[in-house]
Formats: C-alpha cells, sequence, structure tokens
C-alpha cells in the first residue's frame, strides 16, 4: 500500500530549515532544564512522599494550592489523579524519610492544611480517623452495652466505618451515610456523631521514595539510555558503515534532547514510565532511520555516477510513503492513549506523542543530512568518501 507513487520532494535542499527547527527547539529543552524548570524528575528518581486524597465534591485546585501554601508546604505539588469524576487528587511532598513515622507526618501535614478552619471545637474528623481511634471512642461511650468482648466487636465496627471504599466511594459527605454503611449497627452510626464531624476530604494513602532509592534509579535509567546507544552505534558500524551508526547515534540523541526538553519546557514530571517510553523511542526512531538506510544503500550500489546527496533525496522519496504509514498509524494509537489513557499514563503517552513526531522527522531531516555532510567534509579534504560504496554483508 501507498499514498504516493513518484514522489520526487527535495529534501536536502530543505536541511537548513530543518536544522534551524531542531536549534530552536533543543536550545530551549536545554535552556529549560539549565536554568527554568531543570530536569522535572518525579518522585521515583528524587524521592518524596505522595499523598493521595479523595473529595466529596469536586476539588478546587486553587484552593487547595493556597491551603498548601498556608501549611508552609510551599513545594508541594498537586495534580489530579485518575478519572475526573473520581475526584481525587495526588499531592507531592518533600519528606524523604522512610519510617513509620514520615508517613504518618505526611498525612497529618495534608489534613492540617485542608481541614476547614470552622472545625468544630473537640471533635474528630471522621473522614481522616483511624480505625484504632474510632475504636477507643466506642469503648469509651459503650452504646452496644458489651461485655467482655467489647474490645473485638467495636474493632470490627470501627473498620466497618474505615472500609468504606467500595460502598461510599472512599469519603462520608453525610452522617446519614452511616446508617446504611455495612457492618456498622445502628446504636454506633446514631452515637458517632456526638464525637466526630465531617470534612470534605479523605487521606486514602501514602507513600514514599526515599533519596537513595531515587539516586540509584536515576544511574540506571542514564546508563540504560547510555547502552541502548552504544548498542545502536555497534550494530549500525557492522550493518553498514561506522558513519550511520553515528549518524543514527545523533538522531536518537536529537529525538531525546528534544523530548526531555519538552517535559522541562512544560514542567511534567518524569517519571518510570516516561523512561520506558523513552527507550521505546530509541528503538522506534533506529528502526526508522534504518530504513532509510537500507535504501541508500540499495540505491548506491545501482547510482555509482550520481552525487550522494541525489541518492539520499530519492531514497527518502521511495520511502516516505511507508514512513507516513507506519508512523501514522502508530502516532493515532499514542495519541489515543494520551488522550484517553488517563493521568496514570499521562506521562508515558507524551513521552509517545512527542517522540513519534520527532523521531520520524529526524529520519528524514537529520541522520541523511548528516551522511551527505560527512561526505562532503572528506571529498573537501581530499579522502575517500566512505559513504558512498556501502557494505553488502
Amino acid at each position: 500500500m501507498e499514498f504516493f507513487h513518484n514522489v520526487n520532494l527535495d529534501f536536502l535542499g530543505k536541511k537548513w530549515y530543518f536544522l534551524a527547527f531542531s536549534l530552536i527547539f533543543s536550545v530551549a529543552g536545554v535552556l529549560s532544564m539549565l536554568f527554568w524548570h531543570h530536569i522535572p524528575w518525579g518522585v521515583d528518581f528524587r524521592g518524596g512522599t505522595l499523598v493521595t486524597v479523595k473529595f466529596a465534591h469536586p476539588p478546587d485546585d486553587a484552593a487547595i494550592r493556597a491551603a498548601l501554601d498556608r501549611a508552609g508546604l510551599h513545594d508541594a505539588k498537586n495534580q489530579r489523579y485518575g478519572q475526573v469524576p473520581d475526584n481525587e487528587r495526588l499531592i507531592d511532598l518533600d519528606i524523604r524519610e522512610t519510617s513509620e513515622k514520615a508517613l504518618d507526618e505526611g498525612k497529618l501535614k495534608i489534613v492540617q492544611a485542608l481541614e476547614p478552619a470552622n472545625a468544630p471545637t473537640g471533635k474528630i474528623d471522621l473522614n481522616n480517623a483511624s480505625s484504632l481511634t474510632i475504636k477507643s471512642y466506642l469503648l469509651d461511650r459503650d452504646p452496644l452495652h458489651l461485655g467482655s468482648d467489647a474490645d473485638a466487636k467495636y474493632a470490627a465496627q470501627a473498620q466497618a466505618i474505615v472500609d468504606r471504599d467500595k460502598n461510599l466511594g472512599g469519603v462520608f459527605s453525610s452522617m446519614d451515610q452511616l446508617k446504611g454503611a455495612p457492618g456498622v449497627d445502628p446504636a454506633v452510626a446514631a452515637l458517632i456523631p456526638e464525637g466526630f464531624y465531617l470534612s470534605d476530604f479523605s487521606v486514602r494513602d501514602v507513600a514514599i521514595v526515599g533519596p537513595q532509592v531515587g539516586a540509584q534509579l536515576r544511574k540506571q535509567a542514564f546508563w540504560a539510555t547510555v547502552y541502548s546507544l552504544a548498542g545502536m552505534l555497534v550494530y549500525l558500524g557492522f550493518r553498514f558503515e561506522w558513519i550511520y551508526g553515528v549518524a543514527a547515534v545523533i538522531t536518537v540523541f536529537h529525538d531525546t534532547l528534544i523530548t526531555v526538553g519538552a517535559f522541562s519546557l512544560t514542567n511534567t514530571e518524569i517519571s518510570l514510565t516516561v523512561i520506558a517510553a523513552l527507550l521505546t523511542l530509541i528503538g522506534y526512531s533506529n528502526n526508522d532511520t534504518i530504513v532509510v538506510f537500507d535504501r541508500i544503500r540499495e540505491n548506491i550500489k545501482l547510482m555509482r555516477r550520481e552525487k550522494l546527496a541525489d541518492i539520499v533525496n530519492r531514497s527518502i522519496n521511495q520511502t516516505l510513503s511507508r514512513t507516513i504509514l507506519t508512523a501514522g498509524l502508530t502516532f493515532l494509537t499514542v495519541l489515543a492513549l494520551f488522550l484517553f489513557g488517563g493521568e496514570v499514563l499521562h506521562g508515558f503517552s507524551l513521552a509517545l506523542v512527542i517522540g513519534i513526531l520527532i523521531g520520524t522527522y529526524s529520519s528524514i531531516a537529520i541522520a541523511a543530512p548528516i551522511l551527505v555532510a560527512y561526505q562532503e567534509w572528506r571529498v573537501e579534504k581530499g579522502k575517500r568518501p566512505v559513504a558512498m560504496p556501502g557494505k553488502a554483508r
């Protein structure tokens, strides 16, 4: 299947426009990484505490940021988690101690920051109360008039109140919901409002990544990328000529730099899934480049008397239909993933969307001109142009 027949576009004639385009985006990304947002590492790499908060009503992000700022959490990051109707937010705190105390500290800071200013004095927030706190309150009041097994039965009642995820969406919006909560006795439901009140939110989960783990992951991500580039260089140097391998590595480095720069410019966190996407793009971009290189090598054997620039141009035009077909279908897939994949896959799909566009562009606009530029340089130096004959292995 072909979209184009006998197309003859002068891609190499536009190389300076391509160079200007790449320089603008590369320099903008580098400047952002050096002076603006830097590299926006996610909590996986820099360490920190992630707190998942469930709201009873659609939350006001501006109000949340203001509340966190008033509580002294100036560097906290707040982002939507899950689907919009879930009313969940993921708050990133700069707490890196890996201990039970640090887990409690992260939860306490969020509760103190978000608790309403008009909270009733002397009452406990039911949405953020632990089962132990609820059990102690019930044991003290003893609404069921239990005997020796009061501890176990009130512990079950308290746990039934805390375990409200499936039936009540993870947060109480009204005390009346206690009456229908599975496992909650009517006498307990009637007593709870006397000692508890309801906030608009509930801290559902707290997770910590220590700084040592983050540093180790950054190191592993760096070496994974380096090994991928080195493997490409060796393979293409063996399969074609070493200049082909160098051109491919420069091209992939160009793609990675622009993609990471885009994350820095938009201040989008780079997580483990984003690194996985970048490694995927290294292979994808390399595959597109090899297709063009292979056609160049074939045409060099058939068009020995023509200039390499003309051979490269013709090779790009001959593979253009295939490039648009494969890249277009892949792009539509990852675009759907970006639009409908949810917050968890946002960074991964964004890296793929940017990378496929840049990777397809660079196979035509960066890799091929490098071959021609290198040959022209060798001719000026009076050396044999190594790119001309190609190796047939």
